[in-house]
């Protein structure tokens, strides 16, 4: 299933959590660079950033539980606080005590998460087509797929899920191979189990189960306000519109941003060309001392 990945070379490694085991990259060596995904990518996501950073920084690209090379259990608690222990129990155990942060789609919810109960670990942080606050705005091609039974078999059954976003979340026409990646860990309806929980675990509305979660992961931002911010946002994303954008640069007003109008959702997939030389720069400037912290 795994073998041979476009543009993947590398081996995972693994650490056991509360419910099985997580895969994780550690590549490179230098100042800590910890890349978090979303749903319904996985590490795959960042295998370019990996690929052209390893030489200058240490990349540690966790899968989470569900995705990827992780493990699938079908009976565990896919919830947002989960995901946030699972990689802060990594993080731990990898005795991280200073990194740069860079969050994706669900890993904005999750690092930033991560990052309010860390601050003092978190020095850097870059923000790519996400949210890590409350919003009722949900697409209703996502909505569906919460619905009950009729999500199960389109996510489940059918991979509605990943498959659509192959051509919803890019602009630019994946490569075969390249697609064929991004859904490989998820080829059978007990390897989907997580995609379909992570549509559910959204937060709607008061009564949902992560909803103090997130309350917890908004309030927290303020911890990290003067933390220096890069954000590089595809402005032709479907679920994470301009409004988003705008929410974050409204909450750290003194990030850089940078907004690409022709990229989607994956925006390092149509968007790597420019956002590769930004991110490095960015990076570069911690190893330089101009930190403001």
């Amino acid at each position: 299933m795994m073998d041979q990945l476009a543009e993947y070379p590398f081996t995972p490694r693994r650490f056991k959590v509360d419910g099985g085991e997580m895969a994780y990259l550690d590549e490179g060596q230098g100042p800590v660079v910890v890349c978090v995904h979303g749903n319904p990518s996985w590490s795959y996501l960042y295998r370019n950033v990996v690929a052209q950073l390893a030489g200058q920084f240490r990349l540690i690209v966790p899968d989470h539980l569900g995705c990827g090379f992780s493990d699938k259990p079908v009976e565990y608690d896919y919830s947002l606080c989960n995901h946030i222990a699972n990689l802060e129990a990594l993080l731990a155990h990898l005795e991280i005590k200073q990194c740069t942060l860079v969050v994706h789609d669900w890993g904005g919810a999750i690092g930033m998460g991560w990052a309010g109960r860390n601050p003092e670990i978190v020095k850097r942080i870059v923000i790519l087509n996400t949210a890590a606050f409350r919003s009722k705005r949900i697409p209703f091609r996502i909505a569906v797929c919460r619905w009950p039974i009729i999500g199960d078999f389109l996510v489940r059954g059918l991979n509605g899920f990943a498959r659509a976003a192959l051509f919803m979340a890019v602009t630019k026409k994946m490569r075969k191979d390249i697609a064929a990646g991004f859904v490989a860990p998820y080829d059978n309806w007990k390897n989907r189990v997580a995609i379909l929980r992570f549509v559910q675990d959204i937060p709607l509305t008061a009564d949902h189960p992560s909803w103090e979660c997130l309350v917890e992961v908004e309030r927290s931002l303020e911890k990290l306000q003067q933390h220096p911010m890069l954000i590089c946002w595809g402005g032709k994303d479907f679920c994470f519109t301009r409004h988003f954008y705008d929410e974050w640069l409204t909450r750290f007003p003194a990030a850089e941003g940078h907004y690409f109008p022709e990229a989607g959702h994956y925006v390092l997939e149509d968007a790597l060309s420019d956002i590769l030389p930004l991110i490095k720069g960015f990076l570069e400037q911690q190893d330089n001392g101009h930190d403001r912290l």
